[in-house]
């Protein structure tokens, strides 16, 4: 019986064309293998799956290939190119950084690296994961890389850059690999099964590219796993029982019960993710992607379940109707840091309570809809009581003729300056005859009544204890999170 090679390994990219994801770096490298401007040393660094180790390689092979082609290709053909291809090659020295990370390891490689290679080819080092060297060994390191002997190189690779001490920085060359694209990785994948000749869905592509979380590796191990779970076609049913993910029923469950207020619903699903044996963080996991889909509905993404299938986007359509936009981003920050919490306590409870407070979250007004309803509301009484108000009434004034012209005379100068009857051209009223005086009528101003705006007492303090709860909670969630 043949050995059985991984995917992971079987499929790893043997020239810069079949790297997947990681364009600027691979133009870099092509560049500097035309223009001969090859470094002593470069570092590559970047989350886990991303190709560092494989870059290494392949640069290594382009640097001792004896018919590298214009485009910076390795042949593949050459006997340098097999030799680093099956790991046997003398010039290209591949070095475990964990496991030795000492300063006599590195004392080791100083002392050798003077020793020319035959051929005339290049000696390479390459360390893996760097960052696991001790301050001895870097500092041992240093004079041989900054004027290394001639034609020998050091690629160094690690996922954690900043360990790395600034001296060793500063004489190599930083390449920077970028987590790979979830489509990227569908496509790779369908490349993969269409070579093996396996059948298998699009929404298990998607599952798989999902979980490996940007690292090409993982995704390859994951499929190799399934591999061996399901014979062919691959379901997405299939792919969620090899690795333990939660049905999406269970999540559009948990939608219809919130909606409906059928809290039992919660204690329900708990008692079934702890008989079946589910992980619950992959499950709660599983529960801020599905907020996250319906949130992408309702803010008009819905390019991004173009993979699912067609029940699929019919239940997300359904429960998107159930949530507000506003509701979906208070679950994701909760849950978020549920997840957090989640690992100090793994109880059935906490998932419980977990369960509960998103159901609850349908009944449950937020401080943005607090806020704005009561700015509503001070809107609509200023305006009732702007129409209630009337206008204060005008009163008119009298308006006083003119004298006549003929009526005019010239008013004698007496002692008494007050006009007398005939200056005014009117009759002079004796002693005797009785002077009436007509009392001018008083105009009583009437004040108008404003009707009393008729508001329910218990509306107004009832969002304001909502907001005050609200406001509490904001504030020892802020507290908790400074200690």
């Amino acid at each position: 019986m043949s050995e059985y090679q991984v995917i992971a390994r079987k499929f790893r990219p043997q020239c810069f064309k079949d790297v997947v994801g990681q364009d600027a770096v691979v133009t870099t490298i092509k560049n500097a293998l035309r223009l001969g401007r090859v470094a002593q040393g470069y570092i590559f660094s970047g989350p886990r799956g991303t190709g560092k180790t494989t870059l290494a390689r392949l640069l290594a092979k382009a640097v001792n290939c004896h018919q590298l082609s214009i485009e910076g290709e390795p042949c593949n053909q050459c006997s340098s190119c097999r030799e680093i291809t099956s790991s046997t090659s003398l010039e290209v020295i591949e070095i475990d950084g964990a496991s030795h990370r000492g300063i006599d390891d590195i004392r080791q490689i100083t002392e050798t690296v003077g020793y020319a290679t035959a051929g005339g080819l290049s000696k390479i080092y390459i360390i893996d994961e760097v960052h696991m060297l001790t301050k001895e060994a870097f500092n041992a390191l240093l004079k041989t890389l900054e004027e290394p002997p001639p034609k020998v190189k050091f690629f160094f690779a690690t996922t954690e850059p900043h360990k790395v001490p600034a001296t060793i920085l500063s004489r190599c060359q930083r390449l920077h690999l970028h987590r790979i694209s979830i489509s990227q990785i569908i496509a790779k994948l369908r490349l993969i099964a269409k070579q093996l000749e396996v059948m298998i869905e699009e929404e298990a592509l998607l599952l798989l590219a999902e979980r490996a979380e940007g690292g090409l590796r993982d995704a390859e191990s994951l499929f190799d796993q399934i591999l061996s779970f399901e014979n062919t076609p691959i379901t997405a049913e299939g792919v969620r029982g090899a690795l333990g993910l939660t049905p999406r029923e269970i999540f559009f469950a948990i939608d219809q019960a919130g909606e409906e207020g059928n809290f039992i619903k919660a204690f329900e699903i708990s008692d079934y993710l702890f008989s079946t044996g589910k992980e619950l963080t992959t499950f709660l996991e599983g529960l801020t992607e599905h907020i996250r889909y319906i949130l992408l509905l309702k803010s008009n993404a819905s390019s991004h379940l173009a993979s699912l299938s067609e029940k699929d986007r019919l239940n997300y359509s359904q429960s998107a109707s159930f949530y507000s936009q506003e509701q979906c981003i208070d679950l994701l920050e909760y849950l978020t840091l549920a997840q957090q919490q989640f690992r100090t306590t793994y109880t059935k409870i906490a998932l419980e309570a977990i369960l509960l407070h998103v159901m609850q979250s349908h009944f449950r007004l937020s401080m943005e809809q607090l806020v704005r309803r009561l700015s509503e509301l001070e809107k609509v009484i200023r305006q009732e009581e702007t129409n209630l108000s009337p206008s204060p009434p005008q009163i008119k004034q009298p308006r006083i003729p003119p004298i006549p012209a003929q009526q005019q005379k010239s008013f004698s100068r007496t002692e008494d300056p007050t006009p007398t009857a005939s200056d005014l051209g009117k009759k002079e009223i004796s002693k005797k005859e009785t002077i009436i005086v007509q009392q001018k009528p008083q105009i009583v101003e009437q004040k108008p009544q404003v009707q009393e705006i008729s508001r329910p007492p218990h509306e107004c303090d009832t969002l304001f204890h909502f907001a005050a709860v609200e406001l509490e909670g904001r504030l020892q969630k802020i507290n908790h999170r400074k200690e």
